[in-house]
């Protein structure tokens, strides 16, 4: 799933090519991917995009919103003079458009955008402007890592009896961390993944939170972790895994900061890796 830095670089990216855009048509190519009446936004001009976790929020002249959400294997194709994917990596980043894993089709005053989504998981919805914050998608959100106090931080990690790999993975504690950069951050942090929450000490989920800024602020500035952005059809790949990662995906290796082995578990339902000398 693409998680946060991904969803953020992907907002940043579309900025540039749908922004000011009016919606000729929608082609709905898969009733559930798309969440309302499609005559609502036909006409309308894109103002701008925001985000809300994991959540794009497109905002329309029209006051109303396309709320988007990739999920597990959704994608965001924009198709003119140049070309821009992101989401979940694999070869309709450079495919012709539309194609089988393609749910709706938005037809722009200037090129168009695709929504992809192979397990269609993902969804667009239209709604109020007014009503995104009453949207249960958005209204359970926590507050995410720049918004979070260390203390409040501290004082919801008290009244849960869980691992802290799991509170971290709840989007109820805190938004937007996936496994990717939960591992990372415990990583940083020298917490072990089966710590249990009401164990971690106020300094720790200070520390926690500091972690979580930097390593998602790393991954944004970076690209992502499985973001590729492709301005033309040869495209890069977002680099955070490897040139940042420290623990994620480098089972059996050497620890960077004591040498120890870098090892694979189980935490929480997830595959976790942190380093077995200095996460104890």
């Amino acid at each position: 799933m693409p998680e946060l830095p991904e969803v953020e670089t992907i907002r940043r990216g579309l900025l540039k090519y749908i922004v000011h855009r009016k919606i000729d048509d929608v082609e709905v190519l898969c009733e559930k991917s798309l969440v309302g009446e499609k005559e609502k936004i036909v006409g309308a001009e894109i103002l701008g995009i925001t985000r809300k976790g994991k959540a794009l929020l497109v905002e329309l002249d029209n006051g109303l919103v396309l709320m988007v959400h990739l999920r597990m294997t959704g994608q965001l194709i924009f198709l003119g003079k140049e070309r821009f994917a992101g989401g979940h990596p694999n070869e309709n980043f450079v495919d012709e458009l539309p194609n089988k894993q393609t749910r709706v089709v938005f037809r722009l005053d200037d090129g168009k955008l695709f929504f992809n989504d192979q397990r269609k998981f993902g969804f667009v919805k239209i709604i109020e402007k007014d009503e995104v914050e009453n949207e249960p998608f958005i209204k359970k959100l926590a507050k995410e890592p720049w918004e979070m106090d260390g203390q409040e931080f501290f004082e919801t990690l008290q009244k849960k009896k869980v691992t802290i790999k799991a509170a971290l993975l709840d989007q109820n504690v805190i938004a937007g961390l996936g496994n990717i950069y939960t591992d990372e951050t415990l990583y940083m942090t020298k917490i072990n993944p089966k710590t249990r929450t009401d164990k971690i000490s106020l300094a720790q989920a200070k520390e926690i939170v500091v972690a979580a800024r930097e390593v998602m602020n790393k991954s944004i500035e970076l690209g992502g972790s499985t973001i590729k952005n492709y301005v033309k059809a040869d495209g890069t790949r977002g680099n955070y895994l490897d040139l940042f990662a420290k623990a994620y995906g480098r089972e059996g290796e050497k620890c960077e900061r004591c040498g120890g082995k870098i090892k694979k578990i189980r935490v929480a339902g997830r595959g976790t890796y942190y380093c077995e000398e200095c996460q104890k």
